[in-house]
Formats: structure tokens, sequence, C-alpha cells
């Protein structure tokens, strides 16, 4: 299977956490919490159509300024996710700075953000940049089974952590990969090239298998289900988990294992070794056992561990040891 999406670590494991989702074929990425942004690029940055803050503590929060200065004076929407009372953070930051030229801008940079409350309720608001990013158009609404984000593609969802204040964990599902079986495609004579993206599409809005596809250079009419019998294989898609900032109690760990459930990569903070385990509980962290110990009990394919205490510089291989166990 070609994996749709491709997460990486924006930085290393002891500095700043954050995870960059990038789209296979796609102009598009999505971003797992705002620290320092250096490493990624303008050109990466204006990828971005979701940001998904986990909290808002400096070393999660500190790449908005950045992200913001890069985006200005685009065409663009960005889209926000964070805990209670981020729409405030938002406002006062976005306050924080003299918007008296952008009326004349020709682009209309938004910024739309959401606040996500235990419970299910959700609370957004939109910035534009043409009218100095004053707080407008607040919808409320209701979250349901975690779900915040439903595309044609793929969905997120949100769990709701303790780290002495609320720490959001994420998972981005694939709804449902489709293979285009090549070698089937040459047998048959068929091109490659976007309408193949608009047959995957269509099976992923449920079209019934009578739907008409047309294939470029080809006067023959197909049907989704014959296509779909033909040059197609559908499997399970892809899953990605992110969970920073989680102090080590047992009702994070419930639901950090039913969020993370299967997935094919789990991104999980192991801030402290197994040895200063009173140390995070007292920082409300987790350490790199039970890092380790909660991706087997969520069945994930693969862990990557970050957010390591500096306290650890060179002994990393030591951390990497205690969440495999």
């Amino acid at each position: 299977m070609t994996p749709q999406f491709h997460p990486s670590l924006v930085n290393g494991p002891f500095d700043d956490p954050g995870v960059y989702v990038d789209f296979l074929f796609e102009r598009r990425a999505l971003l797992f919490d705002l620290g320092d942004l250096r490493h990624l690029t303008p050109r990466k940055l204006l990828r971005l159509s979701h940001v998904f803050v986990s909290h808002t503590h400096i070393d999660h929060f500190i790449g908005f300024d950045q992200l913001l200065r890069i985006c200005l004076g685009r065409e663009k929407c960005l889209h926000l996710f964070g805990p209670p009372g981020f729409l405030s953070q938002v406002e006062h930051r976005l306050a924080s700075f003299t918007w008296n030229l952008v009326e004349s801008y020709p682009t209309d940079f938004t910024v739309v953000a959401e606040e996500l409350h235990p419970g299910g309720k959700r609370v957004c608001a939109e910035f534009h940049c043409r009218r100095g990013f004053r707080r407008e158009g607040e919808l409320s609404g209701e979250a349901e089974d975690g779900i915040i984000v439903d595309e044609e593609m793929f969905r997120v969802r949100t769990a709701f952590l303790d780290h002495r204040t609320i720490s959001l964990a994420f998972a981005l599902e694939e709804k449902l990969h489709v293979n285009i079986r090549k070698n089937r495609l040459r047998e048959l004579g068929l091109p490659t090239g976007p309408w193949l993206a608009g047959v995957k599409r269509a099976i992923l809005r449920g079209e019934p298998d009578g739907f008409p596809v047309t294939v470029p250079g080809v006067e023959r009419l197909f049907t989704l289900g014959e296509l779909q019998g033909e040059i197609l294989t559908l499997v399970p898609g892809q899953k990605i988990a992110y969970v920073t900032d989680a102090a080590p109690t047992p009702e994070n760990v419930e639901r950090i294992v039913e969020l993370a459930r299967g997935a094919d990569s789990l991104f999980i903070e192991a801030t402290f070794l197994h040895a200063d385990g009173e140390r995070a509980k007292e920082r409300h962290h987790l350490t790199a056992r039970q890092a380790g110990e909660i991706a087997r009990l969520a069945g994930a394919a693969r862990v990557v561990p970050f957010h390591f205490s500096p306290r650890y510089r060179g002994a990393e291989a030591e951390i990497l040891r205690e969440v495999g166990g």
C-alpha cells in the first residue's frame, strides 16, 4: 500500500513537540502543535490547511507568530483547533499587533479558530486579515464521537487528557485506502492521470456501482463497479495518533489507548525515564516505559517517542530501550 499520509517530527526529540503530516499527490498538509517551526520551509508551511494545538504552553504555541507572518498577504484560510479558552488566546495574540494598513491588501488571509470542550461542545470564530483580525462569525456546535474534522478522504478525532490543564490528543484516520492495480491498468490499455483520483473520490463518497466513469482517450464508458472489480483494491486506511503532555493517570491511559487503537504510527511523549517516575508525576508527563506500554495496549504498529526532557541529552538510547520494553 502506498501511504496517503507522510508524518514526521518537526524537531528533534529534545526540542519543541510537533508532527507535520504531508499528503501524497496533494499540495496539502496538517500540523499537530505549533512549537518552534524554524525547520519547516515557507513552502511547507503554506501547504497547511489545518493545525491542531494540544494546549497553549509556550513550547506548543510559540510558532503561531511565524505561521501568521508566512501566511499574511496570501488568499488562504487556515483552520486552527485548540482546548477551552483557545479562541480568546488566538484573539489576544492577533490583537497584540497593529493592523492599520491591512484593508488595502488584495488578499484576505483568514484564520478560522475552534475551541473544543469536554462533552462535545465546540465554538468557532473567524478572524479576517482585511478587517484587522477582529473576532467575528462565532458559532457553536457539537462534536460527535470526538470527530472534529470529517472530510471525504479522512477524519480527525480528539481526546481530552489531564496535564493539570486540558491537553488534546489527536488521531488522523484515512477512511478507506484505494489501491490502483497498475499492472491491470496497463493490461486493459487504460491511462494513468487525474481521472483515477476522481474514481477514488467517488468510492469514498459511496457512489453506487452503476456510477458512470469517463476515461480520457477511451471511447467506452465504464461503471464504478466494473473498475472496482478490475483495477482497484480497497484496504483499511492509515491511522496516525499524536499524544503529548499527559499525566500518567489511569483515565489518561484509557483515553489514549482508545484513541490510538490500531494506529499505524503513534507519536507519543516519553519525557522521563522510569527511574524518575515521581518527577514525571509532579510534572504531569509520561515516562518512556509508560509510553511503550500504552503503545502496546493500543496495538500501534509503530511508535515514535518524542518530547524528551533535556536532562537526558546523551541518553537517548536509554529512553528508546525503555519505550521498546
